[in-house]
């Protein structure tokens, strides 16, 4: 049976990933995580290997590798906020880059056939066409979409180096059960639980702006079929389709019966306005589509919350 080890394994999208590796019932599956945003309810303790260890420090994370001889890693720990990033460039080097460098030598040094890395389309930064390709120039409007690049390309010189395998999965805007309020799909999280307690909503800019909002499932699944298949290829994971935030936000608040307006702020630094991503590439090199639509997603979301009855 072959190993793969899950880094931020107790997170929003790890956990759903080692859901879905315990459900294909052929893989030994271990967990990577401090437990900084994530949390160990999220995983079951009782068919996996769980390992409370930090990505940054490097004999740590070489401990668990060691100890755990995966064949597969996928990668999932980071500092995720785009915010966040421009506020302290410092700690979203520390942890995306560093973090990541510690991944990928103890990878090399013990065997691993293959990272899987999640990456993001805040490296394409503001988009010149729509929908954005793989081709698409690459322009980091924030850290966060700076250091997913630069451990893109330190993925790339480790397999000419060494001969480790990647995939390099680029999401688009995630979203799902057990998200936080951070991290690229986090507006969805906010507004599901404004809206839940009759609270009125922040929306910065316009809200005309538009993502490419894609469903925690479907997310796993790539990450799955990356496993064997896609070796050494950027792809997008998306559902290659548009809405504005005020589109989301009518969408959720319909679902909740609420009436409620908005309220208006500044754009942020770093934010992107437009994004929707071309999934064409992942559906033919990971043999992968997208399953559920934005409407599917929340009413997913929300009927799990038992609000609607």
């Amino acid at each position: 049976m072959e190993k793969v080890l899950v880094t931020g394994g107790a997170g929003f999208i790890g956990s759903h990933i080692v859901e879905e590796l315990l459900d294909e019932g052929i893989y030994k599956v271990g967990v990577v995580d401090n437990l900084s945003t994530g949390d160990v309810s999220n995983i079951p303790l009782n068919k996996i290997t769980y390992y409370n260890a930090d990505i940054t420090r490097e004999k740590e994370i070489n401990k668990v590798i060691q100890e755990f001889l995966p064949d597969f890693i996928i990668h999932q720990a980071a500092q995720v906020s785009v915010a966040e990033s421009v506020s302290n460039i410092i700690k979203d080097e520390e942890i995306n880059i560093r973090g990541s460098l510690n991944i990928i030598e103890s990878a090399r040094n013990n065997n691993v056939k293959k990272i899987v890395f999640a990456s993001s389309a805040a490296v394409y930064g503001n988009p010149k066409y729509l929908p954005v390709d793989e081709e698409h120039p690459i322009n980091p409007a924030s850290p966060y979409g700076l250091s997913k690049y630069t451990v893109e390309k330190y993925l790339e010189l480790a397999n000419r180096l060494y001969g480790v395998k990647y995939t390099i999965l680029r999401y688009s805007n995630v979203y799902g059960p057990r998200q936080g309020m951070k991290g690229e799909g986090g507006v969805v999280s906010i507004f599901v639980d404004k809206l839940a307690k009759k609270e009125t909503v922040a929306i910065f800019g316009d809200g005309k702006q538009t993502r490419d909002f894609i469903y925690v499932k479907d997310v796993a699944k790539a990450n799955i079929n990356a496993l064997k298949n896609g070796d050494n290829t950027v792809v997008n994971i998306s559902t290659m389709s548009q809405i504005t935030i005020n589109e989301l936000y009518n969408t959720i608040s319909n679902l909740y019966n609420n009436n409620n307006k908005p309220s208006y702020l500044e754009t942020r630094n770093g934010d992107i306005v437009d994004s929707t991503l071309s999934n064409k590439k992942a559906q033919k090199y990971l043999e992968w589509h997208p399953v559920f639509n934005v409407q599917g997603g929340l009413f997913n979301i929300i009927e799990g919350n038992a609000v609607l009855k």
